[in-house]
């Protein structure tokens, strides 16, 4: 078990303010938004987020948080641009979404701890509903296509990478051509069978743990969604002891540790087997087996 840490307070966040240069409707109710934020395309690593709100109006007056999705660079190799994809559901993203290009908005961050990049064989991302939203840096990082953060962290840490996405219909699967694109091996699947295998997530994932038991691979599950889909997913990691990491999505107000509204249970050594801990700044990524589901 990993040692459980504040080490990702917001002290050395960049706030920026920036106008929405995309603002593409890329599946039912999900969009993705680009912005020049080059300070935070520099110094972020995957399975971080920002928080985003609506420049000049008070209403929604808190902003929200978003996984980063993509770091897009410029024709010098220069990491400018971060895009950021949501699904829109309250006010503000129902605002975002009505925003024309040009409409400013104010983000900051990187904000959380991000995924580790331990090396091993495979990994496997797993992810249901708007849960791949953190996962394609995570894969360009793995197979050495990207590199992120300082000169410290490394890349290509996993020469083979997977991806099982599944939603209730084809309709709601968004930006599957960028893990295509990346590369990546693509799974799907569908509660209604209207695209891909119509089984749900955690079993896909169980009928492929299976298919790989033997191999000799070390194995690594990253997984975001919705929190049943994740427990599954950590229940099938641990009966077959491969290294699971989960990005939880604890609804957040203020994404730098003051409010406390965004805790979970974690396990902890000591004399308290468990503790509340703030997602946003000792998570949102957490070892599987720490969550008290």
């Amino acid at each position: 078990m990993s040692k459980l840490h504040a080490d990702y307070y917001a002290d050395s966040m960049h706030q920026i303010s920036a106008s929405l240069e995309r603002n593409d409707q890329i599946g039912e109710g999900t969009y993705l938004i680009r912005v020049a934020a080059e300070p935070l395309a520099k110094a972020l690593v995957p399975g971080q987020f920002v928080m985003v709100r609506l420049a000049g109006t008070n209403a929604p007056l808190i902003g929200r948080a978003l996984a980063v999705y993509d770091v897009v660079s410029d024709a010098s190799g220069n990491p400018v641009w971060i895009d950021l994809v949501y699904l829109k559901k309250g006010s503000f993203t129902t605002a975002l979404a009505e925003s024309p290009l040009g409409t400013q908005i104010t983000l900051w961050g990187p904000l959380g701890n991000g995924f580790a990049n331990r090396p091993c064989d495979r990994l496997i991302m797993v992810s249901g509903g708007i849960g791949q939203t953190p996962m394609l840096l995570l894969g360009k990082e793995a197979t050495g296509l990207q590199d992120f953060g300082d000169e410290t962290r490394k890349n290509g840490w996993a020469p083979a990478v997977e991806f099982i996405y599944g939603a209730r219909r084809s309709s709601l699967l968004a930006g599957v051509s960028d893990f295509e694109k990346a590369g990546f091996r693509v799974t799907l699947c569908t509660d209604d069978g209207s695209q891909g295998q119509q089984k749900l997530v955690p079993d896909v994932l169980r009928a492929r743990l299976a298919e790989l038991a033997g191999s000799g691979e070390t194995i690594r599950v990253a997984t975001c969604g919705p929190e049943i889909m994740m427990e599954k997913v950590a229940e099938a990691c641990l009966a077959v002891d491969v290294d699971c990491q989960v990005s939880m999505e604890t609804p957040m107000a203020c994404g730098i540790g003051i409010c406390f509204s965004c805790v979970a249970q974690v396990r902890q050594d000591g004399p308290e087997e468990w503790d509340y801990k703030r997602t946003c700044v000792e998570g949102p990524i957490f070892d599987a087996d720490q969550i008290c589901w």
